[in-house]
């Protein structure tokens, strides 16, 4: 889809316009460095930590993890437990391993990288989160998408479509990207976004690439963070891990998180 001019001057007056009057200028990853600068490790942290959980959720886990962990070198200083236990609260507990190895990836490198080809080799970070990182923390003019991104444009550009796959997407955002200040843009995007989502309803179903996020109740992801949350104060047994967690899934959710080095077996009990 090509952009007339008019189209884009009403879409950027639009976003702008929003983000003049609600910028969520105010929270923690958004806060510059005392030089001015951003820090990548810390838009690396606010980004992994942001999938999937919403920005209230993340405030205060990442205050805490930062203040635990201030850079790479302390992340990958820290043993996997205390970093788990750091991430507790917020699920998904393959991104604080993924963000743990990223961590001694970046401090054996003794530089954080900086291009998207080296970024994407880094645990846990595809595509999409390396765009967000040189935007956030280099203000590089990069496109990517995710799910406010997404929401923005089919609001926008495809209110009466269904099916619409990211590299249509992708094709806007390059004609109406800030590409003097993309840092800002990706911001405007994200709130203005996040407003959509809580006034309209979900949008990103007419996308293409939409999965609906499984139940959480009663489901096998709840047994893993049951399992991880009790090894987080102490090492248990078996049989104190069963009677704290009566579910006929446990044994095969301890194979798997023992098998994806996220808890311990030894000696007969169980540990981060």
């Amino acid at each position: 889809m090509d952009l007339t001019t008019q189209a884009k001057q009403t879409f950027l007056e639009t976003l702008w316009d929003f983000y003049g009057q609600h910028a969520r200028n105010d929270l923690p990853w958004r806060q510059p460095e005392p030089n001015g600068s951003f820090d990548p490790y810390k838009i690396m942290v606010s980004e992994l930590m942001l999938q999937q959980t919403q920005v209230t959720r993340v405030i205060p886990k990442y205050l805490a993890f930062i203040q635990q962990f201030p850079n790479a070198e302390a992340l990958a200083a820290a043993d996997l437990g205390e970093v788990l236990r750091a991430w507790q609260g917020l699920g998904y507990n393959r991104r604080a391993k993924f963000l743990w190895q990223a961590a001694q990836i970046v401090d054996n490198l003794k530089h954080f990288p900086d291009t998207a080809p080296e970024l994407i080799t880094l645990p846990g970070i595809g595509v999409n989160t390396a765009g967000a990182i040189l935007a956030y923390a280099h203000n590089q003019p990069v496109v990517f998408v995710e799910t406010n991104v997404r929401t923005v444009y089919i609001h926008h550009f495809f209110a009466d479509r269904a099916d619409i796959a990211d590299k249509e997407i992708i094709t806007l955002v390059e004609q109406t990207l800030d590409h003097e200040n993309p840092r800002e843009f990706y911001w405007a995007l994200m709130d203005y976004g996040s407003h959509l989502k809580a006034t309209i309803g979900n949008l990103n179903k007419a996308s293409k690439h939409y999965a609906k996020q499984s139940t959480f109740h009663g489901s096998r992801r709840q047994v893993r963070g049951q399992v991880i949350r009790l090894l987080g104060n102490a090492r248990l047994s078996l049989a104190e891990l069963q009677a704290a967690v009566p579910d006929e899934r446990l044994k095969m959710v301890l194979e798997d998180l023992v098998g994806e080095g996220l808890i311990r077996r030894r000696d007969g009990g169980y540990s981060l």
